[in-house]
């Protein structure tokens, strides 16, 4: 199985980490923050619950324009062979 390398940017790991101690962040944002920063590091690589919840948010009008930066980093941290 191909493993997916890329990692999530300072950029995006700051916002995530500032979502997370939101108390006004939505459910769905802080788990997609909370993948997107532990993947930080090369050696984690999102799920298919996380791809899943990530790609509904990408389709959907409903979310904020940091919830979608998050969930694109996750999918975009998915395995290749997925």
């Amino acid at each position: 199985m191909s493993k997916n390398t890329k990692a999530t940017s300072k950029h995006v790991a700051s916002k995530a980490a500032k979502t997370l101690t939101d108390s006004n962040a939505s459910q769905t944002a802080k788990k997609l923050a909370a993948s997107a920063l532990s993947q930080k590091n090369r050696s984690k690589q999102t799920g298919t619950e996380l791809e899943d919840l990530a790609s509904k948010v990408l389709k959907s009008n409903k979310y904020s324009s940091d919830t979608k930066e998050f969930a694109a980093s996750v999918l975009s941290q998915s395995n290749k062979a997925r």
